[in-house]
């Protein structure tokens, strides 16, 4: 069975690309891999909010359903990122009444905000994770990955079409710059390119 990582939210910002957007920044817990999740105003809006500590003075969706659960005698154990699929992922939200585990699909935006909340993990398929992640330090390519690359990189030059190398590059480069939504736009091409190799 595959591996579960632990997740946490690292940082929340405006989508660069995308009016009323928003990039989460999901890190690996004791580790390097980041995941930037492409959210809408109000979930990313309801999470900083609770992240930063401030009180609304009436209480946002995730609150009122957190508060519910609690009346209900039901608590929010976990949260799984299960699949991602288009620049999608799809999450599962784990509660726990009396002895009974209940599994309901969540969008991973709302998902994520209650989790915040419950203070409960956020794991998802370490397969998935590698798939889908940033890291922050440069990766180190296989030798014999790069000497292919230089014997075509002439070839690659004259095309119009950015190089493996060139790829790797920009990603970093919107990394360090917290370009999150571009650095996952390019993961999805650097992830594509593979899979038709």
């Amino acid at each position: 069975m595959d591996k579960k990582v632990e997740l946490q939210v690292i940082n929340i910002t405006n989508s660069q690309a995308q009016i009323g957007a928003f990039a989460m920044l999901l890190g690996e817990v004791d580790g390097e891999r980041q995941l930037p999740i492409i959210i809408g105003p109000a979930e990313a809006q309801a999470t900083a909010l609770y992240l930063k500590g401030v009180k609304t003075p009436r209480p946002l969706t995730h609150d009122l359903f957190t508060t519910s659960l609690t009346v209900l005698g039901a608590s929010l154990i976990r949260v799984l990122i299960y699949k991602a699929k288009d620049g999608i992922f799809y999450s599962y939200i784990y509660l726990k009444k009396d002895e009974e585990i209940i599994r309901i699909d969540a969008r991973t935006s709302d998902a994520v905000a209650l989790a915040v909340r419950a203070d409960c993990p956020i794991l998802i398929y370490e397969s998935l994770l590698e798939q889908e992640c940033l890291r922050m330090s440069a990766e180190k390519r296989n030798r014999s990955e790069e000497t292919e690359d230089d014997e075509e990189s002439e070839e690659e030059h004259s095309s119009s079409a950015p190089t493996s190398l060139s790829l790797e590059e920009e990603l970093q480069q919107a990394i360090k710059d917290e370009n999150y939504e571009l650095a996952a736009q390019i993961r999805d091409q650097i992830n594509s390119r593979n899979k038709n190799q």
